[in-house]
């Protein structure tokens, strides 16, 4: 065997070895887990049995449950989109200025944990809000706050989530080529017929990404429901799931594995619906150029600037002044002025509770680790992906992209039961480790994305160079692929220890003692009537979280246009 035969082989085992481990890792993350959930749901001690469907679909709550979680997934999503949309075509396809100081604004919420939106927005409002006081404005003492309600659900599901349907829908705007809107102006068309006869009908497909993926996220949300409805006994799915295997323990979780078959079915259903809505219609555009120059409003100008700046500042700014106030006071509802005004609740949360300390050094080191781990995996998987494309390799992207898309609470319980009742003898249940697993699993697609798009920027030239000089795979990928990619993979490190550091919905069912992450304290807080100490840690994440997001200027410039989705 020659030289260069015996180079060839050695690739094509590193290549294969490589790929088969990355084969077996996503399997593990992704289909073992849901395996597990189904499994448990209807062969629970390896022998079908209907007993566990029986008992769900017999109960009341499971009915009152699921249509609660379809009216608040449904109108959360209609707002959603009316806002996301509306926002996206005006900052997208018109002449605003500060559109990058904007978009950051808007896209805010939605890298915000629920939970910390919802304890901002319930501070806003009620009788014992302290911002309402402050400026004289608060209801009278006795009155129920308006969130605590079906509809207050609704609204802050609406602003959770507008950003997702704004960042889809503008994504397509970007690509939209500039002749189609040129040749409607040019036929003696308004703005407003271009808009409604070539820009929308092109525009479906990622206004229907954006509402099938903002309705499944409305539909596992886990903290808005858990802050504004529990109290008042309004219980969707997930909060539901929560109270059953907190209330009741391991003895239940085949019903609640029943429980969370339904949601995930649910989500697929939206799914589906979406595809099949895609495959009625082809939505093709067969040319391409640079993006359209924007419409100019004119006098209008001004008047829509400050209507967008209202809206930020109403849905943003406000809720933070109320969660900010809150904190500063020594009890709840003492009015807030100079003689009451402490940063004892700070130094509570930071210092003296030991379980907000220990989760603040948790919610980091998992996320950052978390972040790590699915950097070191996305890189050699987006090589396969993009340069290696095959049907299996499809499948295997598809599979990687199952637990974001299946609801949060979910993957949870299929995370208990594969350590509860471990395959393979290994038990990671009631430790931090089954946080970190699934941390991997949910979050692996927030990192591969970002790798993908870096991937179809690089050139391949440099790594095949590299490749006939005799550099092996594993070679190459450490000193000239990751170097290309590391930007996009940076970016997306990013956005996953974003999204980990201030999650609630997987962790609320896994944490346990000694395991405490951001979310989990803040919601036991609030949960045990301390919100003085709940808005103190939230307001805390959020400057983190915005200090984070800011700090991204420093390389942006280097990172493909839509990495990331606070920068235009």
């Amino acid at each position: 065997m020659s030289l260069a035969d015996t180079a060839t082989l050695r690739t094509r085992v590193e290549e294969a070895g490589l790929l088969w481990g990355l084969v077996g890792l996503v399997a593990v993350l992704s289909l073992l887990p849901i395996g597990r959930l189904v499994v448990e749901g209807f062969a629970p001690g390896g022998q079908l049995s209907t007993t566990a469907l029986g008992k769900v679909l017999a109960s009341p709550a499971t009915w009152t449950a699921t249509w609660n979680s379809l009216v608040t997934a449904i109108a959360g999503t209609v707002l959603a989109v009316l806002i996301g949309g509306a926002v996206a075509l005006i900052a997208t396809l018109t002449d605003i200025r500060a559109r990058n100081a904007f978009t950051f604004c808007f896209v805010l919420p939605l890298m915000i944990a629920p939970q910390v939106t919802a304890l901002a927005w319930l501070q806003l409002f009620g009788p014992s809000s302290t911002l309402l006081k402050l400026i004289g404005l608060a209801p009278p003492l006795g009155s129920r706050n308006p969130l605590y309600s079906r509809e207050g659900i609704i609204l802050l599901l609406g602003i959770q989530y507008a950003p997702l349907v704004f960042l889809t829908l503008r994504a397509g705007l970007r690509a939209l080529p500039k002749e189609l809107i040129e040749a409607g102006l040019a036929a003696g068309a308004g703005p407003l017929t271009v808009l409604r006869t070539v820009v929308l009908p092109l525009m479906t497909p990622p206004l229907v990404a954006g509402i099938a993926l903002c309705f499944v996220s409305c539909l596992g949300n886990f903290g808005i429901p858990a802050f504004l409805g529990i109290p008042g006994n309004f219980l969707v799915l997930p909060t539901l799931i929560y109270q059953r295997l907190a209330g009741l323990g391991p003895g239940v979780l085949s019903e609640v594995a029943i429980l969370s078959l339904l949601i995930g079915a649910i989500a697929m259903a939206g799914i589906l619906l979406q595809d099949f809505m895609m495959r009625r219609r082809d939505f093709r555009i067969t040319t391409t150029s640079s993006a359209a120059r924007p419409f100019e409003l004119g006098r209008w100008r001004a008047p829509v600037e400050i209507l967008l700046w209202t809206f930020a500042v109403l849905v943003l700014a406000l809720p933070f002044l109320g969660l900010l106030t809150t904190s500063l006071i020594p009890a709840f509802g003492v009015p807030l002025n100079a003689a009451t005004a402490t940063l004892a609740n700070y130094a509570y949360v930071l210092i003296e509770h030991a379980a907000s300390k220990r989760a603040f050094v948790n919610s980091f080191l998992m996320s950052a680790g978390a972040a790590l781990a699915i950097v070191l995996i996305c890189v050699p998987l987006g090589y396969f992906l993009v340069w290696k494309k095959s049907r299996t390799l499809r499948l295997l992207n598809l599979a990687a992209e199952l637990p974001y898309a299946m609801p949060g609470v979910v993957l949870a319980i299929a995370a208990i039961l594969l350590f509860l009742r471990p395959i393979f003898g290994i038990s990671l249940y009631n430790t931090i480790w089954i946080i970190v697993f699934a941390y991997l699993a949910r979050f692996l697609v927030l990192g591969l994305r970002p790798v993908v798009s870096g991937y179809l920027q690089v050139d391949r030239t440099l790594e095949e160079a590299a490749q006939i000089a005799g550099a092996g795979l594993p070679r190459r990928l450490v000193t000239v692929i990751f170097p290309l990619v590391a930007p996009a993979a940076v970016a997306g490190a990013l956005l996953i220890f974003l999204t980990a550091f201030n999650e609630l919905t997987v962790s609320a069912l896994l944490w346990s003692s000694g395991a405490e992450t951001l979310g989990v304290v803040v919601f036991s807080f609030e949960q045990g009537g301390d919100s003085t100490y709940a808005s103190a840690l939230a307001t805390i994440t959020v400057l983190v979280t915005v200090g984070l997001m800011a700090s991204t200027t420093l390389f942006a410039q280097r990172l493909h246009q839509g990495v990331l989705p606070w920068r235009d």
